[in-house]
């Protein structure tokens, strides 16, 4: 049992911080998410590149939001502005851009994306070289250089002012990628997928590698218009792909968040399939080929006390972090870990990437279907949650939990009552003006309450 505080150090709060747990995000056009930063942001980022006298380049690449358009046009101009060299890629899920940025052996990748948030808002956020979100003193750095104008009068002239060009062929460069990842003695003929891109980033790649693949494929969220994206679908709105599975007779349905970093699947009979149970059965498989490094699965806080039970039968162990991919992955780096994720859907396999992508993790589920014979729904059947309520709160402020005293007191009023068969976890977004209560427990009806007294606690202290 325990809570947490995902809160900067009182420190780092005395600069206001532009990143969050996944870049910089906010409304579009409302400070931080202008034009003007993004400009100053290309610029930080070109400034911090520089490692040689080579031409240097940056792949960058946006969701389907109406407002991607301004924002990419602002941060190649100030990569430009730098001498940088920028490739523009168009729509392309975020962890097309990490692999992208590898394979052309470029010096960074820039993603324009607010993920599963609203159309209206958007984001930044980049990958540095070997294909890897950067960590956060690199972040800390750029922000340093967009506050303090040290590089203000950095203007390259002439030949060595950079360019932009379109790179046509990005799209098909990652259909190829994600099609490597799955074995090459496996194919999908015979079955039928229906997969939801969220009127995303992977509107035109998700449905072109399962056909490609073999499968039969009815798609879903694949007519953007810069305005529904996660629009009532994808990962955060599975109740539509579930209907039609069923409907087509579906043996999987695959549902992706806008910029396609996340998975949530739902089996033949429309039951929605988290990421830690689609965790726990690429555990086993991987268990079982002995390709699990060191028997150890990585991931976050928020996920479910039934995955720790499940995994546990092939002697593996669960290492937990703080919310966020990033926190996941740096773990897997620090200790030579090759599998982990969220809750949410963030799924890393870190023998075929540096980030979560959705459309290889469907592939890795799909692969374990095929060499088994077994449908989802069985396959699933590993994993039994323990009920969890989770609420979110909109606060004007966030402070760190322990300068809340009647929020501590009703942390720990809860975590009593819940004795050792239960878990208390708060926390604040690192995207949005939020806190978040988690309550696992037995009793499904009791966490909502319990919940709700922390909720109530919360509300209290930060937007009296």
């Amino acid at each position: 049992m325990a809570y947490r505080m995902d809160m900067p150090p009182k420190e780092a709060q005395k600069t206001e911080r532009l990143f969050g747990t996944d870049g910089v995000r906010g409304v579009a056009n409302v400070y931080p998410m202008t034009a003007e930063v993004a400009m100053r942001l290309g610029r930080a980022l070109a400034y911090l590149i520089r490692n040689g006298p080579h031409r240097h380049r940056v792949i960058v690449g946006k969701d389907t939001r109406l407002s991607g358009y301004m924002l990419e046009q602002a941060l190649s101009a100030g990569l430009i502005s730098m001498g940088v060299d920028v490739e523009q890629v168009g729509p392309l899920p975020t962890p097309g851009i990490s692999n992208l940025t590898t394979s052309m052996r470029a010096d960074a990748g820039a993603v324009i994306s607010a993920s599963h948030n609203p159309y209206q808002d958007n984001g930044i956020k980049f990958f540095w070289r070997d294909g890897f979100k950067l960590p956060d003193e690199t972040e800390a750095k750029i922000e340093e250089l967009v506050s303090s104008g040290e590089i203000d009068n950095i203007r390259p002239t002439a030949t060595k002012i950079g360019r932009a060009i379109r790179l046509d062929d990005a799209r098909g460069r990652y259909i190829v990628y994600l099609k490597a990842t799955f074995p090459r003695e496996l194919t999908l003929e015979g079955m039928t997928i229906v997969v939801d891109c969220a009127n995303g980033a992977a509107y035109r790649t998700a449905p072109a590698v399962l056909e490609e693949l073999g499968a039969k494929v009815i798609a879903l969220g694949v007519s953007p218009d810069g305005k529904n994206i996660n629009h009532k679908c994808g990962a955060l709105h599975p109740e539509g792909l579930a209907k039609a599975v069923v409907k087509h007779g579906a043996n999987l349905g695959v549902a992706l968040d806008g910029d396609a970093d996340r998975l949530i699947v739902v089996d033949e009979k429309g039951n929605v399939v988290d990421g830690d149970a689609i965790m726990a059965i690429c555990t086993g498989e991987l268990v079982a080929r002995k390709e699990l490094k060191k028997k150890t699965l990585v991931s976050t806080v928020m996920s479910n006390i039934g995955l720790e039970r499940a995994v546990s039968q092939w002697g593996v162990k669960v290492v937990r972090t703080r919310v966020g991919d990033r926190h996941v992955v740096d773990e897997m780096r620090r200790n030579g870990y090759s599998l982990g994720g969220e809750q949410s859907g963030h799924l890393i396999f870190l023998n075929h990437t540096t980030t979560g992508d959705g459309t290889l993790a469907a592939l890795q589920l799909l692969a374990v279907m095929c060499r088994q014979g077994k449908p989802l729904s069985e396959l699933a059947s590993i994993f039994q949650p323990v009920p969890q309520t989770l609420l979110n709160v909109v606060v004007k402020q966030k402070k760190e939990l322990g300068e809340l005293p009647t929020v501590m007191k009703a942390i720990k009023n809860v975590e009593q009552k819940l004795g050792s068969n239960g878990r208390v976890l708060v926390r604040f977004s690192g995207t949005e003006p939020k806190a978040r209560v988690l309550i696992e427990g037995e009793d499904a009806a009791r966490n909502e309450a319990y919940a709700r007294e922390i909720v109530e606690a919360l509300s209290k202290a930060l937007n009296g």
